[in-house]
């Protein structure tokens, strides 16, 4: 647990003692933390294997807590990694899906997907996400359950050792209220032949963004093309191997696939990558040479994979960085939901805002040739630069966010006189914060800047 905590906030070493959790055995399953806050996996207090017909039991009632200090029925390392990988997602999945999921229904789905008419496709795509708004796990538009449970963790942790105030180190450089990364999946000719005009529009409004291409297969990848994306500022990355739709769906396969994918990640020098569809699975991420991957959604009732990662925040599997999808991409706004606004964005943004995560943005220069599609990315572009000149949001490309988590996962907070200074490569960028506890709230403060943090 203290392991866990000092991952997500690097707090300074030994601030908390040491605290048992319990290793209760059995089926994994359904439980609450909190009054909100779903969890999956084993829980003294019980768990349940159903989600929507079931009464959670909370996790906390069975929280053991006296001088010698507190007992958590559950282990909170095991139920993040549960979230974040999609253990749950299994347990969640109708029969429908379980037939769609199949190897041979995909097969037949892409055999036959090119001779559609593409009404057609966003028919069938529409009937199959139609239950998407009933769901109730992950939590729509934005989840939060992990980053949630951090704070419980933090504040539980907090009151057992008897602090109200606790130092860390903030989540982004500068003491940034948050981060943004605007990204690009390029998934036609028609998209690689617009690319031009998107870096045009993005640098109208002051942004700059990463563009994932598909290197075999779909399009031509020329030297130039590359170079243009590179030169202009932009970030060049790989979007799968060919975008067939079943990267993921037998191991020796996908290791095959993997051995080409990091054969061209080596020869563009790519930092980034995307599985086409947001397909993914964290367990076999250990085969890549990739720095970071974007294919996780925060909630993904609106994909191909349904799940999410349940946090806005970054995390690491193995050697790899996770960078989450935190926003709706716009295939699914505009094809899917046929919402020609962006209101469901701004409320995904404003919702992120104030939990201090990454917002991450997905547009595809082969939706937005069209010129009612593009009049709403513009309009996106324009609230974004608006917000960004009154707020102080990280506006980055992709790899300098990998390259700052990176560095402030090896950052430590270390006594200097009465207060803490931070030790680190870029800790010149890193800001002190304080986690306080008021009544039964917990909330984050950042120290002045220049200012020592006293202990």
């Amino acid at each position: 647990m203290v392991e866990a905590l000092s991952d997500y906030y690097r707090v300074p070493d030994g601030q908390f003692g040491d605290i048992p959790v319990a290793q209760p055995s059995g089926e994994e399953g359904f439980f609450k933390l909190g009054p909100s806050a779903i969890c999956y996996g084993h829980c003294l207090t019980g768990v349940s294997a159903n989600l929507d017909k079931a009464v959670l039991r909370d996790g906390l009632t069975n929280m053991r807590r006296d001088e010698a200090g507190m007992q958590l029925p559950f282990d909170p390392s095991r139920i993040i990694e549960n979230l974040r990988r999609e253990r749950y997602e299994k347990s969640l999945v109708p029969g429908r899906e379980k037939i769609v999921s199949q190897e041979w229904a995909l097969k037949t789905y892409y055999f036959v997907r090119r001779s559609l008419p593409t009404s057609v496709r966003r028919c069938l795509q529409r009937a199959y996400f139609s239950d998407w708004n009933s769901r109730t796990f992950p939590s729509w538009p934005v989840d939060f359950t992990v980053d949630t449970i951090h704070e419980k963790l933090l504040q539980l942790s907090m009151e057992c050792a008897g602090l109200r105030r606790m130092p860390f180190i903030w989540f982004w450089p500068e003491g940034a209220q948050n981060c943004l990364i605007l990204t690009h999946d390029v998934e036609t000719s028609a998209g690689r032949d617009f690319t031009p005009q998107l870096m045009d529009l993005d640098e109208s409004f002051g942004l700059k963004a990463s563009f994932q291409v598909i290197p075999e297969k779909r399009y031509e990848v020329s030297s130039e093309y590359v170079q243009e994306i590179r030169n202009r500022g932009f970030e060049f990355n790989l979007h799968d191997l060919n975008h067939d739709g079943y990267l993921y769906q037998e191991r020796n396969q996908f290791l095959r696939r993997a051995r080409k994918i990091n054969e061209y990640v080596h020869r563009y020098n790519a930092l980034g990558f995307r599985a086409g569809a947001m397909y993914r699975n964290l367990d076999w991420y250990d085969a890549f040479d990739f720095s970071y991957d974007m294919s996780m959604p925060n909630v993904a009732h609106l994909e191909p994979k349904r799940g999410g990662c349940c946090t806005a925040f970054p995390f690491f599997v193995g050697n790899i960085l996770e960078l989450p999808l935190t926003t709706s991409q716009d295939y699914s706004l505009f094809h899917i939901l046929k919402d020609y606004s962006i209101t469901l964005w701004k409320k995904q943004f404003d919702l992120i805002r104030e939990r201090n995560g990454l917002i991450s943005l997905l547009a595809h220069p082969d939706y937005l040739i069209g010129r009612r599609t593009r009049k709403v990315y513009e309009s996106w572009l324009h609230y974004l630069r608006q917000t960004l000149s009154r707020e102080n949001i990280w506006a980055a490309l992709p790899r300098e966010v990998d390259q700052w988590w990176r560095a402030r996962s090896k950052m430590k907070l270390i006594p200097k006189g009465k207060g803490w200074e931070i030790s680190g490569l870029q800790s010149e960028k890193a800001r002190i914060a304080y986690a306080v506890l008021e009544g039964d709230r917990l909330l984050y403060e950042l120290a002045p800047t220049m200012e020592v943090a006293p202990s």
